[in-house]
């Protein structure tokens, strides 16, 4: 049995199967709609949730809420009585929510003889996913805290999360462009470009048609060497084959390296909104 128990949130979006291949254990932000509050990943699965999405007025526009430290304790009370002597729990960038301060307060709480460790991610979606992949690997192989420890800390130095906004009118609902911006940019049909920034999804660029926006994508990743871990991310997109497709003929992915295909889930998807596509990636 491995030592180290790898915990992280609902916000990775890593597959059903991949977190239970790899013995993850997850615990769950919420997501508002209007007044009804739902359990990420729990009650809630990205094909509901996109479903949720296309049918809210913008008086119910998800709205999404970090765990409490009780949460977390319960899932670091768990590892413990299932006998892992060390626990490390991933989070999604601080700097987009407070999960990581809710898993800091928790892991005070504990006072059980175990070694917690919380990671600051500075990631969000699959590319917190693939670190906690990464981690989740090494801990199956019975690698020493440290050295695990030591691989999160690189990963999160060198990986990448880029995506391709299809809809303006999510962003000005979430209230992250204006009004006025959304109108601009829907008559010129301009295709906001995302990237992740230390720890915050930025603008990267902004291209006229859909169809620039996610050659632009594809191009960038094919830019990047030396990939481990790749991910192609849809956000219930209509032309998701397409992209997908021509990202693989693109990139240089070496034989052997693991290819994960994820949905965008309720806590990243509430705020990027439907026809969002994107990659993430680590590299050595």
């Amino acid at each position: 049995m491995s030592k180290t128990k790898i915990i992280t949130d609902s916000g990775c979006d890593i597959p059903l199967d991949l977190i239970k291949k790899y013995n993850i254990e997850i615990v769950s932000l919420t997501v508002r709609f209007g007044q009804e509050e739902v359990v990420d990943t729990i009650s809630l699965s990205a094909k509901e949730f996109w479903a949720k999405f296309q049918s809210s007025t913008a008086g119910s526009m998800p709205e999404t809420a970090a765990p409490s430290p009780g949460n977390f304790i319960k899932a670091f009370n768990k590892a413990i009585e299932e006998g892992f002597e060390n626990i490390i729990c991933i989070c999604i960038s601080s700097k987009v929510s407070s999960t990581y301060e809710s898993a800091i307060n928790a892991a005070n709480e504990i006072s059980e003889n175990v070694n917690i460790k919380v990671v600051d991610s500075l990631s969000v979606s699959i590319g917190e996913g693939l670190i906690v992949v990464d981690a989740a690997k090494a801990a199956l192989d019975n690698q020493p805290l440290e050295a695990i420890i030591d691989l999160i800390n690189h990963n999160i130095s060198n990986h990448v999360v880029m995506g391709a906004i299809d809809n303006l009118e999510t962003l000005k609902r979430t209230g992250r462009i204006s009004s006025s911006k959304a109108l601009v940019g829907s008559l010129l049909s301009i295709k906001p470009v995302v990237e992740l920034k230390d720890g915050k999804v930025e603008n990267e660029s902004n291209q006229r048609t859909r169809t620039k926006s996610l050659d632009y994508v594809i191009d960038k990743a094919a830019a990047i060497k030396k990939i481990k871990l790749f991910s192609i991310l849809n956000g219930e997109a209509k032309d998701y084959e397409t992209f997908k497709s021509k990202m693989l003929e693109r990139v240089d992915i070496a034989e052997g390296v693991e290819i994960i295909e994820a949905d965008i889930g309720p806590i990243i998807g509430s705020h990027v909104g439907q026809g969002a596509v994107g990659f993430a990636c680590l590299t050595e």
